[in-house]
């Protein structure tokens, strides 16, 4: 029984994180362009798991003591994606080059890092799938709830470092400007629908 259950942790996990958004998509741009890929990798897995964890132990107590977190997070996570979207419409339009080879780190890692931060900790879906979806799967496991976590923990991790490394098979397309605009054009819309859901309740 042991195995089934870190496996069911795992695949809802996956199932959960492979749906296109902003932390997946900012992973994608850091691993194509090779700047501070195994940080930003690193922090998306253990914030993933430190909000797994909170939803599995503590899930019932944290809705009751904290109601106006969810207005909280919407609003705040709208915010910011909006204003992350309008940044990535700017650089698709301003944007005259290519990725090359041999290209060196260009973003300082500090403000790359507060950025997917920002991603992850104000982003109202990350909560509704790590603390809500998850943290109430976990109680169909009384007394196996941490193997499940394990499992959902262990999706994260792999996901996000599976795409931060496996961008570098796609650095030959993005090699074209007109491959960044369109990048850049495809996370701006990305944004700003995520934005759009957060307000209107979606």
């Amino acid at each position: 029984m042991t195995f089934p259950v870190y496996m069911t942790g795992l695949m809802m996990g996956l199932s959960l994180i492979v749906a296109i958004g902003a932390q997946n998509a900012f992973v994608l741009r850091q691993g194509l362009r090779r700047e501070h890929v195994f940080a930003v990798c690193l922090t998306c897995g253990v914030s993933d798991a430190i909000l797994i964890l909170l939803g599995v132990t503590s899930l019932r107590q944290i809705a009751a003591m904290l109601p106006w977190l969810d207005p909280a997070m919407r609003f705040g996570g709208a915010a910011f994606l909006t204003w992350y979207g309008a940044k990535s419409l700017r650089s698709a339009i301003r944007s005259s080059g290519a990725l090359t080879v041999g290209e060196e780190v260009s973003s300082r890692f500090w403000p790359t890092f507060a950025t997917c931060l920002a991603l992850t900790w104000l982003n109202p879906h990350v909560y509704l799938d790590t603390v809500v979806l998850l943290g109430t799967i976990a109680t169909r496991f009384p007394g196996q709830e941490m193997l499940f976590a394990a499992g959902a923990m262990s999706a994260s991790f792999l996901f996000f470092f599976a795409l931060g490394y496996g961008a570098k098979w796609l650095r030959p397309i993005f090699s074209r400007p007109s491959a960044w605009r369109v990048l850049d054009l495809a996370i701006a819309a990305v944004m700003w629908m995520i934005a759009y859901r957060l307000l209107s309740g979606m």
